[in-house]
């Protein structure tokens, strides 16, 4: 495609603009097809740069133009956009900034920071140059679209974060910071003379103009700079922005409030704080001799009534923000061991910080942060009236950069942990003050009342020792919950969110039953909803208390419960319901067994609220993780759950619906769940199980728990489930092992070995194909002892329970590697006893003294070469496993005969874990004494062989092995 066929492509993009669909999609469709054509991207940059051209198309052109330097500029792209091209569309993207229309000329200027950050400045050095000479051109149009672009390309090569890039970058900041600091000094001085002769015009130019070069600065000062205290300029752009952050804000205050201008110097102003908190974080060092200028500025506009008229929002938001950042920096607190000396630069920023923040300031901070601050106002009571859920809608992150309710309480908690000495007393006085006004006549009194509260619930940590909170628990704060009135709603609400902040800090465990108590009319539904809710997240706090108790909320479970489930079911908002969810689940969590019960209420809603939250995932994640808690506490009782279970782990996971991801880690730990309190193995369990297979694929944070999933339907489904997935689980678990690291294949190896548990002479049978993997691993491999560990428990199990398809195995094993079954099982075992010392665990070693013990009787040569070696290690774990009880060996591993009413006994042990133990008697490790097998397999050998030979083969075994034998089998 060449310059000829601009006016094909324009046609086909003006017809692109059409509302027609009929039109408008082939166009699109075109478009798409020319996008990997040579040339196509330099014919949209000519249609691009005529200004002629309708907007509407050029605009569509510049989307295209910017998505293709997005697909294609870079060299391994595939249809990569050639050199030649390349060099072309640079030299005219900065041959002319001229461009008149204000949104096509940010996305060009954004369009050559992408590029710039692929080729500058080592395949375009000459970019830089060229913007900072259009920067000088007296045209006011070419001023500020060449200074918008080194804006976009700043910020582009600021974010590359490798250490050559970030090299070149303090190399370009280096060379031109100084130049962009007179651009900005010139327009800024520009402004403000057009401001006092009130030059719309001129100050709206300037204005922009001086905005841009501060964006530059700001990036080159932050990412541009390694020691800005060494640079002269550096240190001059800090102290003309304190210096110019003042004026900005009078004019602005000067202009009426809906003057086009207001909001950009607002803008402005707020870009001055971004660069010295920007500064403050980055270089906290550089930034100590500024630590008095920033008090002197940010306190006086924050803390008096003078400066009020200058404030907006967020500039008080920024300016709490760097007085916050001043008093936590722990560069600027002194810290010194008994022989070193503090740091001179902490010392310096402790004295600039205790020079200015002296008592009677800081008494003054306090005061006015509760008592102006922390008021609701106006539009806060509007909320609670008109959206209450999103009145009590938690905020969290990193809200307190940007709004100004969280941003005041993180400067008074900053501020009270580093001067506790002075806000206490003047916090304690506060509350003396306002705890008896309940006056319902006089809001302002209430708001201040409410306003205390609030302060010291946020500061309960920092007031331990300070309040007696037992003795204001009983006396005051429950009377305060009493109080009905209407109006009273304010104080009612911040009281029981004051409780709930101070329970896990210094609520006596004897005043539990007495809070759990006073919440209940709270949740009621007559009272205000926000309170409902207040008084729910409260009890959240209670019940995941360190102290609480279980037995002492037992007699308010039922009332409380069925009061959290009508708020429930009348809150509308989707996170609002998570929270009261959230509350519940705890609840379930804490009580466990005991909310069976009161669980029937919940079970009936589960499915109502699961099909109203189709449109929230993250709702659907809280009641699947609401149900798991559920399950753990109904035990066995879950069964009457299935008809919701079933159904809501099929749908989570099941990986061709899109919801699945988010719902699928919730949906296997539910599943999991609901297999380990199942009594028996059901069709609908079953029929969960065809979504394993492809679960296990994308299987990354959740293998472990979908591994534990096919052992529990192997416990519990034994044959049943064996005979109609056996084979799919033997297949999906072989396939994995190929992928896996080695954490996930031992994982693998031990649902393996539960298989063989249960199924001993099936199992290994399902698993032929691998098996010549696991002699493989043994023999020729020097795999991690955990590993060597599983492969060979997994070939004692077959030797122990099927010694003849052992030796079958060995045959097979021997043809794959063109040898013999003797030399095949001459080369296991010497590696075997070899490696005897990589299990540490006595159960492990155990097997494999049992497959020994069992080889005794194969009447194989290779065991009978063997033997000395093999009986070393026969020893050794009868030393491991036996020891002394009444003058005779006893092997500890073996489990007693406990009867199956003592298994019902721990209500604490699920159905899943009574199997195993089950399980557990029945393998050979726990339900076979070590020393009577070796006699035994010692006997049938004698037999096996005569007398005469054995004696033979037993003199071949060293001396002492053989006392120490007869020492535990005589």
């Amino acid at each position: 495609m060449n310059e000829g066929d601009c006016n094909v492509v324009l046609e086909v993009l003006t017809r692109a603009t059409s509302q027609d669909p009929s039109v408008l999609k082939p166009a699109e469709q075109q478009l798409k097809q020319w996008e990997t054509q040579p040339g196509f991207h330099s014919v949209l940059q000519t249609i691009i740069q005529n200004h002629s051209v309708s907007v509407n198309v050029r605009w569509l052109a510049v989307l295209f133009f910017k998505n293709g330097i997005d697909r294609y500029w870079r060299k391994t792209a595939h249809n990569a956009i050639s050199d030649a091209e390349k060099e072309r569309i640079r030299v005219k993207l900065v041959a002319r900034f001229d461009e008149p229309i204000t949104p096509i000329a940010t996305q060009l200027a954004v369009l050559i920071g992408k590029i710039a950050r692929m080729d500058c400045p080592r395949i375009w050095p000459e970019l830089v140059p060229i913007l900072l000479e259009a920067v000088k051109q007296p045209d006011p149009l070419t001023q500020q679209r060449a200074l918008l672009t080194l804006h976009h390309v700043t910020k582009t090569l600021a974010s590359k974060r490798l250490a050559t890039d970030r090299k070149l970058f303090r190399e370009l900041t280096g060379n031109i910071f100084g130049f962009v600091l007179s651009l900005w000094n010139t327009h800024t001085e520009r402004f403000f003379q057009a401001a006092s002769s009130q030059d719309q015009a001129a100050m709206g130019m300037s204005l922009e103009l001086s905005t841009l070069a501060l964006k530059v600065l700001r990036k080159q000062m932050v990412f541009g700079m390694s020691e800005p205290q060494k640079s002269q300029d550096a240190m001059m752009l800090l102290q003309l922005v304190f210096q110019r952050v003042r004026p900005f804000l009078e004019v602005r205050a000067s202009l009426p409030a809906s003057h086009s201008l207001r909001e950009k110097l607002e803008k402005m102003a707020i870009l001055h704080t971004k660069v010295l908190i920007d500064s403050q974080e980055s270089f906290p060092l550089a930034y100590v001799d500024f630590i008095t200028s920033s008090l002197e500025f940010c306190v006086p506009c924050v803390f008096s009534d003078d400066n009020r008229h200058l404030l907006f929002e967020r500039f008080t938001v920024q300016s709490m923000n760097l007085i916050k950042a001043v008093v936590k920096c722990e560069n600027y607190k002194v810290r010194a061991g008994p022989d070193e000396e503090p740091s001179p630069i902490s010392v310096k920023a402790e004295k600039a910080k205790t020079t200015f923040f002296t008592d009677e300031v800081l008494q003054e901070i306090c005061q006015r942060l509760i008592m102006h601050y922390f008021p609701l106002r106006q539009d806060d009571l509007q909320l609670w009236e008109s959206d209450p859920e999103g009145f009590v809608a938690d905020e969290g992150g990193e809200s307190w950069k940007f709004t100004l309710r969280p941003c005041t309480e993180a400067l008074f908690l900053a501020l009270f942990h580093a001067y506790k000495r002075v806000f206490t007393p003047v916090l304690i006085e506060m509350v003396q003050k306002v705890q008896d006004a309940s006056d319902t006549e006089n809001m302002q009194l209430l708001l201040q009342k409410e306003a205390v509260y609030n302060a010291i619930g946020q500061a309960a940590f920092e007031l331990f020792d300070d309040v007696d909170f037992d003795q204001w628990f009983s006396t005051h704060l429950l009377k305060e919950l009493q109080n009905m009135h209407p109006r009273y709603k304010v104080i009612r609400r911040r009281v029981i969110w004051l409780i709930g902040q101070w329970i896990g800090v210094k609520l006596s465990p004897s005043l539990h039953p007495t809070f759990y108590q006073a919440v209940q009319p709270l949740l009621a539904t007559e009272e205000d909803m926000v309170v409902r809710i207040s008084a729910a997240q409260a009890l959240k706090l209670a019940v995941d208390d360190f102290e609480f108790k279980s037995d002492v909320f037992l007699p308010f479970l039922e009332s409380i419960f069925s009061l959290l489930f009508n708020l429930l079911q009348q809150v509308s908002e989707c996170d609002t319901k998570m929270n009261v969810l959230h509350v519940m689940s705890y609840i379930i969590e804490r009580m466990e067994a005991k909310i069976r019960p009161f669980s029937t209420s919940l079970a009936q809603y589960l499915p109502l609220l699961w099909e109203d939250s189709a449109e929230h995932n993250m709702l659907r994640c809280v009641i699947l993780s609401t149900s798991v808690h559920l399950i753990q506490g109904l035990g066995s009782y879950s069964v009457n759950l299935y008809s919701f279970l079933i159904p809501v782990i099929k749908f989570s996971t099941d990986v061709s619906q899109p919801p699945h991801v988010y719902l699928m880690e919730d949906g296997v730990d539910l599943w999991f769940a609901t297999l380990e309190n199942a009594p028996v193995m059901t069709p609908e369990l079953l029929q969960l199980f065809p979504n394993m297979p492809e679960v296990l694929e994308i299987a990354t944070e959740n293998l472990r728990t979908c591994l534990l999933i096919i052992s529990s339907y192997v416990v519990l489904g034994k044959e049943q489930f064996m005979q109609m997935y056996g084979q799919q689980v033997a297949t999906s678990l072989t396939s994995m092992l190929t992928d896996l690291r080695t954490e996930g294949i031992v994982l693998v190896l031990k649902t393996i070995e539960t298989i063989f548990k249960v199924f001993p002479v099936e199992g290994p049978r399902l698993f032929e194909s691998y098996l010549p993997t696991v002699f493989d691993q043994v023999v020729n491999k020097d795999n991690y002892p955990v590993l060597m560990t599983m492969y060979l428990s997994l070939l004692s199990r077959i030797i122990i329970r099927d010694q003849q398809y052992f030796f079958q195995l060995l045959d097979i094993v021997a043809k794959e590697y063109n040898s013999t079954a003797e030399e095949v099982l001459t080369a296991l075992i010497q590696t075997w006893v070899d490696r005897t010392d990589q299990l540490t665990q006595a159960e492990r070693r155990k097997l494999t003294g049992l497959a020994f013990a069992s080889l005794l009787t194969s009447n194989s040569p290779v065991v009978t070469e063997r033997l000395p070696d093999m009986m070393y290690v026969v020893v050794e774990v009868l030393h491991d496993v036996c020891r002394e009880e009444n003058d005779q060996q006893v092997d500890y591993l073996v489990m007693s005969d406990e009867s199956e009413e003592e298994d019902q006994e721990d209500e604490y042990e699920t159905l899943h874990e009574k199997r195993q133990r089950r399980l557990s008697k029945q393998d050979p490790v726990h339900n076979t004494s070590f020393p009577d097998y070796v006699k035994f397999q010692l006997a049938k050998c004698e037999r096996l062989h005569g007398p005469a030979a054995f004696q033979q083969i037993m003199d071949s075994v060293d001396v002492e092995v053989r006392q120490q034998l007869q020492g535990f089998i005589s």
